[in-house]
C-alpha cells in the first residue's frame, strides 16, 4: 500500500518562470473559484512548480543574471504569493506541493542561466539547503496533512563530468535532513533521475517519497512542443505508437514495464506520486485521451496518485487551445469535459 495519499490534481504555474520568454504569456495567477472548482470536481492535489529568482533579493530584474552570494538573499515579501496558495489549499482542502522548478545551481530548462552547478558546486548546494530551511520553517505551522515538499523538479541524467548518482543523494539528503530538523514530519518528496523516470534506489533508507512523470513516449506527450520536437519533425501520433508496416513501437505493455519500478517501491513501503503528466496541445485529442487513460489505469493499479500538466494552459482542462475540442463554456473559460470527465474516472 502507498504510504502517500493517492493525491490526484494539477500543477498550477503562478511561480513557474520569473524570467518567461514571453512576458505577456505569463501565467495569471489561479483564482479562487479556479480552487473551489478543482475541489467540486473531486480533486484534491495542486503542485507548484517555482522558480526562486522570484524571491531573490537583488537587481537580476535588469541585469538578468545572479551572482552566487545574491542567491542567499531572500525578500520576504515576495513569499507572498506562496503564502496565499498555502492559505487557499487548507480553506479548500487541496494538498499544496511545494517544487522547486529553478532551484539554486539547477533547472531542467536552461540551467546555464545559473551562476553555479548545483551538482559540483558547494555554494550552490549551501544555497539549495538554506532556501529549503527558509521554507521549512516559514511553513512549520501548516499541518503535514495539508503540505510536502517536492525538492527539485526532473534531475538530469547522470553523466561524467556533470552530476553521478552520489551527487543527487549527497545534495537530496543534505535538504532533507535540514527540513527534518526544522518539521520532522513534513512529506518529503524527490524527482527521480533522468527527468523523473529512474527510481532512486539509494534514497529508500532515507524514507522520503519519489515522483516520477508521465510523457513517455516523447512523440506522443510532446508532438510539436518546439522545446522537445525540437525540428518539428515527429510524425503525428497514434496510440498505439505503430512502425510503417503497423506493428506497435510503443504500447499500453511498454507503459506497464515503464512504471513496474514505480510500483515496487510502493511495494518495498516508499511513497510514490506522479507529479507530471499530459500532453501538449498539438497532440490530437482522441489520441492523448487514449494515452493518458492507459497512464491513469495503470498508475492506479500501482496505488499511485498524479498530477496533470497543467490546469490551464496548453496542456490542461481549461482553455487548453486545442482545436479539436468541443468546448463547454465554464464560466468564460473553455472546458475540456471529456478530459475532466476521464480524470475523475482516476
Amino acid at each position: 500500500m502507498n504510504p502517500l495519499p493517492r493525491w490526484r490534481g494539477f500543477n498550477l504555474l503562478d511561480l513557474f518562470q520569473a524570467l518567461p520568454l514571453k512576458p505577456e504569456a505569463a501565467p495569471k495567477p489561479v483564482t479562487e473559484d479556479e480552487l473551489r472548482w478543482i475541489r467540486d470536481w473531486g480533486f484534491n492535489f495542486l503542485r507548484i512548480p517555482m522558480d526562486y529568482w522570484f524571491w531573490i533579493d537583488s537587481g537580476w530584474r535588469a541585469t538578468r543574471r545572479l551572482l552566487p552570494d545574491e542567491t542567499f538573499q531572500i525578500r520576504e515579501s515576495a513569499l507572498e504569493p506562496v503564502d496565499r496558495l498555502v492559505t487557499l489549499g487548507l480553506k479548500y482542502g487541496l494538498h499544496i506541493s511545494l517544487n522547486f522548478h529553478r532551484a539554486p545551481g539547477y533547472c531542467i530548462n536552461n540551467p546555464g542561466r545559473e551562476p553555479f552547478s548545483l551538482w559540483s558546486d558547494p555554494r550552490a548546494e549551501e544555497a539549495f539547503v538554506y532556501h529549503w530551511t527558509y521554507f521549512a520553517r516559514r511553513y512549520q505551522a501548516v499541518p503535514e496533512y495539508a503540505l510536502s515538499f517536492n525538492l527539485l523538479n526532473e534531475a538530469p541524467s547522470p553523466r561524467e563530468g556533470y552530476m553521478d548518482r552520489e551527487d543527487y543523494v549527497r545534495v537530496m539528503v543534505r535538504a532533507t535532513n535540514a527540513i527534518r530538523a526544522v518539521s520532522p514530519r513534513r512529506t518529503i518528496l524527490i524527482d527521480g533521475l533522468s527527468v523523473g523516470n529512474q527510481v532512486v534506489h539509494e534514497m529508500v533508507w532515507t524514507g522520503v517519497a519519489q515522483s516520477d512523470h508521465a510523457y513517455t513516449p516523447s512523440r506522443v506527450s510532446h508532438y510539436r512542443a518546439a522545446w522537445v520536437d525540437r525540428k518539428l519533425d515527429f510524425p503525428e501520433p497514434s496510440w498505439p505508437l505503430k512502425k510503417e508496416d503497423g506493428t506497435i513501437a510503443f504500447g499500453r505493455e511498454h507503459l506497464e514495464k515503464l512504471y513496474a519500478p514505480w510500483g515496487e517501491l510502493v511495494r518495498r513501503g516508499i511513497g510514490v506520486h506522479c507529479g507530471e503528466a499530459g500532453c501538449f496541445n498539438r497532440t490530437p485529442h482522441a489520441v492523448f485521451l487514449a494515452w493518458m487513460e492507459d497512464v491513469l489505469e495503470i498508475l492506479q493499479s500501482h496505488g499511485i496518485g498524479w498530477a496533470l500538466w497543467n490546469f490551464r494552459g496548453p496542456f490542461g482542462m481549461l482553455d487548453s487551445g486545442r482545436t479539436d475540442v468541443a468546448y463547454e463554456d465554464w464560466h468564460g473559460h473553455k472546458l475540456d469535459r471529456k478530459l475532466l470527465e476521464l480524470l475523475q474516472r482516476y
